[in-house]
């Protein structure tokens, strides 16, 4: 794996200084880390920016339009850009965003979610009149009806970051509906855990605490009601009493009620999605919280667990026990982004960041001068081999990675500093 040159090299200093980082690692003073850390967030930010159009496709005869009212009737039309699209990576993308323009005082960050958002939802009321008759909606089931916690969790994440600062009724209304779904609708088990109708009857997936417990963490603090932190600690609790493998201190993807047996795979991705779900809920608790201490235990101790099986590279497995399954970057964003958090809201030892700053490191070298990064798995589900493990496709800057690079960046940038 080759150091890049990122970007701009007026913007940034000298492209000397960031390939020293690569060449000489945690010795390089704090600048030029700094400026590595800036120039990873502007490539990849500014990458986005520039792929995502607001406007709208007939995916069969490639017209585009700027506005669905000018849409014919009987066309169905998608979004023309990924990163309009109602979709849970691009919660995670956003949330990213969001953090980035704070870290790094880039308003057009922000600026960037707040138009997303408002394309979405200005253009909500006319989806659903337009289409209210169609029983499928691939393209717009997700934002027009409501599921699945991959239709709401995520998004609604970054969403309620973003009505804190605009009040919109519109997103508003959107956050209770999806509130009361995760509460209320979402399948589970007799203990409370959330859980899915597929690929088995009542299989818990690993992917769900993250589609969850940001949000409810979040309605937490900005209602006051500690129902949504109760129910989160519950997730959290029951995700690690059916998932933890405490053989080796890693979390399996799934576990299957309906034979009461775990999967087959110690995938990284889903790791990464427990441990990011853990911080947010931390972060949004209370400080004298009594779960606290318990909350923080899991997390350090998923820590240590994926600490045992960092490749030399900085980065970690596809299959995190299976070291010759291939190095993946978003799972490893993923945990870069947790462990600097951890150690920088000091809620774990600052000797844990020397694993932060090697996957970081390794991080860097998978983002290409144009902001796309390599070593990404495509979505993945559930199945019974550890072949499909293997094979799922390791495709460059598919849009799981985007949102897990740029909250690696902001707690790095204060790590270094």
């Amino acid at each position: 794996m080759k150091l890049n040159p990122l970007i701009k090299i007026s913007k940034y200093f000298s492209f000397v200084a960031i390939s020293l980082l690569g060449l000489f690692g945690s010795a390089v003073p704090c600048t030029a880390q700094d400026v590595s850390v800036s120039a990873v967030v502007h490539s990849v930010a500014e990458n986005i920016i520039r792929n995502t159009s607001f406007n709208f496709v007939d995916p069969k005869t490639k017209t585009v339009y700027q506005s669905l009212d000018d849409v014919p009737a009987g066309v169905s039309v998608k979004a023309k850009s990924l990163y309009n699209k109602w979709e849970y990576a691009n919660g995670v993308m956003m949330f990213g965003m969001l953090e980035a323009a704070k870290q790094f005082k880039e308003k057009s960050y922000a600026d960037y979610v707040y138009k997303n958002f408002d394309f979405i939802f200005k253009n909500l009321a006319i989806l659903q009149k337009k289409y209210a008759g169609e029983k499928r909606l691939p393209e717009w089931s997700r934002l027009v009806g409501m599921g699945s916690l991959d239709d709401c969790g995520a998004l609604a994440a970054a969403l309620s970051d973003v009505n804190e600062v605009q009040h919109n009724q519109r997103y508003e209304t959107y956050l209770k509906k999806a509130a009361n779904y995760i509460m209320h609708k979402q399948v589970r088990l007799s203990d409370g855990t959330l859980c899915r109708s597929f690929p088995r009857k009542m299989t818990i997936w690993a992917d769900d605490l993250y589609m969850s417990v940001p949000f409810l963490a979040r309605m937490g603090r900005v209602t006051g009601d500690r129902k949504y932190f109760d129910d989160a600690i519950l997730q959290v609790r029951n995700f690690n009493k059916h998932l933890y493998d405490s053989t080796d201190g890693l979390y399996y993807h799934c576990w299957f009620s309906d034979v009461a047996q775990n999967g087959v795979a110690h995938w990284l991705r889903c790791n990464g999605w427990l441990a990011v779900a853990q911080v947010e809920l931390i972060k949004n608790l209370p400080k004298d919280h009594p779960a606290r201490k318990e909350l923080i235990g899991y997390l350090l101790h998923q820590i240590i667990g994926i600490s045992r099986y960092q490749d030399q590279s900085g980065l970690w497995h596809q299959l995190i026990d299976k070291p010759d399954s291939y190095l993946e970057s978003s799972g490893t964003a993923m945990f870069v982004y947790a462990i600097a958090k951890a150690v920088n809201e000091k809620w774990i030892p600052a000797s844990y960041k020397s694993i932060a700053i090697q996957g970081w490191k390794g991080l860097t070298r998978q983002v290409r001068p144009d902001g796309k990064i390599e070593n990404v798995c495509i979505g993945t589900g559930i199945e019974d081999d550890i072949a499909f493990y293997y094979n799922r496709p390791n495709v460059t800057n598919d849009f799981h990675v985007l949102g897990p690079v740029l909250l690696a960046a902001t707690e790095m940038a204060k790590l270094q500093r």
